[in-house]
């Protein structure tokens, strides 16, 4: 079984309007809102993909319960920790400018995440953990470090998609694959990549302090496969950009999904990033149908 975790999820309630005027009544033209949170994003496309996951995390009050709700009706599972304090609302208005409103969310007591903690110890060698975002600011910087641990401990395989000391500090755990930007990679090691090329050699940096597979997104630039064995430089397809909003977890969630059905990590990295781009030229997460229908444009060598 796949399961991601979300330590920090929200209801994103999207705001659409044409112009905000400040100190003014403005009247929205559509809303709408959703169970956001990178791992939530993950489960989601899974499921859309035929793969079944389990989601676990933290939730919280009435918005706690909606994430629930909401995921149930996807027909994703969850095992949530319950928390006192409500789950965060996180606001984005979509006027001539783009504005995201981001809330802390609720506190998380050391009985909480010891909770957590027990739920991940009884995942074993046929299960893999992905871990996505952000930690929130309740709880200890090293959360990751410590849940990484247990997955060692246990023969766990996971997967992390954070930035930054999370992302360092995991490494020496051997994660089965992290999927940072290039300004991620570049921030890691103090430069600046813009190419594939300069790519390569950061890329096997991560692999000698402990990655097992690593995928560095372009952008419109490409993307870039690195283990071991080979490194795979891609194209992306061509397509008009309607959001970036959860392209990552895409490609996290189609490596996986056809990873589980193939064994085939350079098909897996082929599905990747087709389904990357789908969710960026669509609003929301990509459909599987989506992600086939741009599969011939993504070229490997």
């Amino acid at each position: 079984m796949i399961y991601t975790l979300t330590l920090n999820p929200s209801v994103d309630y999207i705001i659409e309007l044409s112009e905000v005027n400040l100190g003014e009544l403005n009247r929205t033209e559509r809303t709408s809102k959703f169970a956001g949170g990178k791992g939530i994003n993950v489960s989601k496309v899974l499921q859309r993909m035929g793969v079944e996951s389990k989601a676990l995390g933290f939730v919280g009050g009435f918005t706690g319960s909606y994430i629930k709700d909401q995921l149930k009706t996807e027909a994703i599972q969850t095992d949530f920790v319950e928390v006192e304090e409500d789950t965060r609302i996180n606001v984005k208005v979509k006027a001539l400018d783009e504005t995201e409103l981001n809330a802390a969310g609720p506190t998380i007591s050391e009985e909480k995440l010891a909770e957590l903690k027990q739920k991940i110890s009884k995942l074993t060698s046929d299960d893999l953990l992905v871990l996505a975002g952000s930690i929130p600011s309740t709880l200890p910087a090293n959360t990751y470090e410590e849940l990484v641990k247990i997955c060692s401990e246990n023969d766990v395989s996971f997967v992390v998609d954070a930035e930054g000391d999370l992302l360092k500090k995991v490494l020496p755990h051997n994660p089965f694959l992290i999927k940072p930007n290039h300004h991620e990679l570049g921030d890691l090691f103090n430069t600046t990549i813009t190419t594939a090329e300069d790519v390569i050699p950061y890329g096997k940096k991560l692999l000698e302090l402990g990655a097992q597979n690593v995928i560095v997104s372009l952008a419109g630039d490409g993307a870039v496969f690195i283990n071991q064995h080979e490194t795979i430089i891609s194209t992306v397809p061509k397509g008009e950009v309607k959001s970036s909003v959860g392209a990552g977890d895409s490609m996290v969630a189609g490596f996986l999904a056809k990873y589980k059905e193939t064994q085939d990590l350079k098909e897996a990295f082929r599905y990747s990033i087709a389904s990357g781009s789908a969710t960026a030229f669509s609003i929301g997460l990509c459909t599987k149908e989506k992600v086939e229908s741009l599969l011939e444009q993504v070229v490997l060598k």
